[in-house]
């Protein structure tokens, strides 16, 4: 009796070693595959916020050559310039990127693309302006940039949704809550944002 007693206690040992490198391994390549997702996550983020900051950097540019046009409306001018300095005034920190935090960038870039697009309407009242080649120049990076933004907001959206599943999932969601990983937002679809820019006319 007292060799099967040892017998059992032993046992016993062995199975929770097993159990513990189980979830020692379970654990460990969970979190693993977690800081992975998260990083990708991370990395589209970065490279949303690199082109809506190459649209910004057109701006300069397009403020001095519309100044130039010494007839043009000014005030239309100058609320593209104060919606590109509060888009560009927000940081984000994508390891803490709150609903709040996309909701406040996109309201602000939402801003710059309604003041872009108000001066671009206005610019068609005046044929010299619209032919001058930084113009046209402007117009090209515009709609290369803008295509590009729907892009990676999409490439974003996809992982952010990978990642949130994976940390969701029963029993990924008991590690992730732990382990303090956190669901990342999603970019909402705003109207017309499926169309390509289309207010340049030829």
């Amino acid at each position: 009796m007292k060799n099967k007693g040892c017998l059992s206690a032993g046992t016993i040992g062995i199975a929770l070693l097993i159990i513990v490198g189980v979830l020692f391994f379970w654990g460990k390549n969970g979190y693993n595959n977690f800081v992975a997702q998260e990083q990708k996550v991370d990395a589209k983020w970065s490279n949303v916020q690199t082109v809506y900051q190459k649209r910004a950097n057109l701006i300069p540019n397009l403020e001095r050559t519309v100044k130039s046009y010494s007839k043009f409306e000014q005030e239309t001018l100058t609320k593209v310039v104060e919606a590109r300095s509060k888009a560009t005034s927000i940081n984000i920190d994508p390891s803490n990127l709150t609903e709040a935090d996309m909701a406040k960038f996109q309201a602000a870039q939402g801003e710059l693309s309604g003041a872009l697009s108000r001066l671009m309407a206005v610019v068609e009242s005046y044929p010299n302006l619209k032919a001058d080649q930084q113009y046209i120049n402007f117009q090209r990076e515009y709609i290369a940039i803008e295509n590009s933004i729907r892009t990676e907001t999409v490439y974003y959206n996809d992982a952010a949704r990978d990642y949130n599943i994976l940390i969701k999932q029963f029993p990924n969601n008991i590690l992730a809550n732990f382990t303090n990983f956190k669901e990342k937002p999603l970019f909402k679809a705003q109207a017309g944002a499926e169309n390509a820019p289309s207010v340049f006319t030829e």
